[in-house]
């Protein structure tokens, strides 16, 4: 099998904010702690529904990336790249679109969803319509086969899925691939071939999913083995072809919890957020104003802290300890909301000042910047390159 690889892009739309970074930029950072990551700029997908207004995209696309370095993303460990750099994007993306249902697009959830939310727009566009379909493609072309979304993204994982199946049903047919197949498992050795020809059967006769399992497992064991003959075995044991663009699974994260200055989800739309490295002033200033529990007009009145949007940032910024000091002093009327809001303000402007400590080499040299983006997109090209050599072999179209 493919080495573990996790894929993961956000659109440049604007500057980013403290939803963003618990929602998103926090689970990246974990990530690439276990996991070979890539983590891009989606530019292109930007264009579907911001086709219009190109400037945005410009603007917001360095700012964006100083904010993820800001947040912990480490070029060192994980490749950052854009998408629009790595051409190799589109073309899968036209390679399969000429497979791809028309349907299968149409029923994505989120295209109809989008048009509704985005009314004002005329959404009626070749691009919006396939844009799951260049997801699907993003993901697809580095092999990765761990995306992390939340809930309500898990159609576009399954749509890419099928993608993969039915483009490794269509193309994974090489010429001469049972021969090439059989000459691998020679490879194995006497007994070993033995035993994964027993496993094959026991799959394909009965469908036994840990024969499956244990006949993968063999084939890794094997060092001797080049890429191309463990795809062709993985193919002949499942009864199918040369695997060629690798089914990626879903890793399933938490709804973000982090909520606006007013209660609602933090959207620069609603005009309640907190930016990434925002002035300590300008921070201190709107969490000392934000919204509290209406039943508290005098600093005598108790207050119920579930109705208040101080007590969401409470659950994701405090200790159990200053919780529970919360809760008996709103309830009792003990403590006044400015004393309530202070171990926040506190803590966010603690977080902030890593972020603006991390974003700093970077603001003083942009050269920098330009430089991680630079090796970033030239080692995700070369990721993509390998894997589109397969893809026109397999279409026949890696002409001599």
């Amino acid at each position: 099998m493919h080495a573990p690889r996790v894929l993961s892009g956000m659109r440049p739309t604007g500057r980013l904010h403290l939803g963003h970074y618990h929602g998103v930029l926090r689970n990246w950072v974990a990530l690439q702690e276990d996991y070979p990551c890539l983590f891009f700029v989606a530019d292109w997908h930007a264009l579907t529904t911001a086709y219009d207004q190109p400037q945005v995209i410009q603007e917001s696309i360095w700012d964006m990336l100083v904010d993820w370095l800001a947040a912990g993303v480490d070029p060192e460990r994980a490749i950052l790249f854009i998408q629009s750099h790595v051409l190799e994007h589109a073309e899968l993306h036209l390679l399969m679109s000429m497979s791809t249902p028309l349907g299968w697009l149409e029923r994505v959830p989120t295209y109809k969803d989008q048009q509704e939310k985005l009314a004002h727009k005329d959404l009626s566009t070749y691009g919006f319509l396939g844009y799951p379909l260049l997801m699907s493609a993003d993901i697809l072309i580095y092999r990765a086969d761990k995306v992390p979304v939340g809930e309500d993204q898990l159609p576009h994982v399954e749509v890419t899925r099928e993608l993969a199946r039915r483009f490794n049903h269509l193309y994974g047919r090489e010429p001469g691939f049972e021969d090439k197949a059989r000459v691998a498992v020679k490879k194995l050795g006497g007994k070993k071939g033995k035993l994964f020809e027993s496993l094959r059967a026991r799959f394909q006769q009965d469908g036994d999913a840990e024969a499956l399992a244990e006949a993968r497992a063999l084939v890794e064991e094997c060092p001797s083995l080049s890429g191309e003959d463990r795809e062709r075995l993985w193919g002949y044991a499942e009864g199918t072809g040369k695997t060629i663009l690798v089914e990626p699974e879903a890793l399933l994260t938490e709804a973000c919890r982090m909520p606006g200055l007013d209660g609602q989800k933090m959207s620069k739309s609603y005009g309640n957020t907190i930016f990434l490295r925002e002035d300590p002033d300008s921070i201190t200033k709107k969490i000392r104003t934000m919204q509290t529990d209406p039943a508290r007009v005098r600093r005598t009145d108790p207050g119920d802290p579930e109705k208040c949007p101080v007590w969401q940032f409470h659950l994701i910024y405090s200790s159990e300890t200053t919780r529970s000091w919360v809760t008996e002093g709103c309830r009792s009327a003990g403590i006044g909301c400015l004393e309530c809001k202070q171990p926040v303000l506190d803590a966010v402007l603690v977080e902030q000042d890593a972020m603006r400590a991390r974003a700093q080499p970077y603001l003083d040299q942009p050269s920098r910047l330009r430089e991680v983006m630079e090796v970033g997109c030239e080692r995700a090209r070369a990721l993509a390159r390998e894997t589109m050599v397969e893809v026109r072999e397999a279409m026949g179209l890696a002409y001599r």
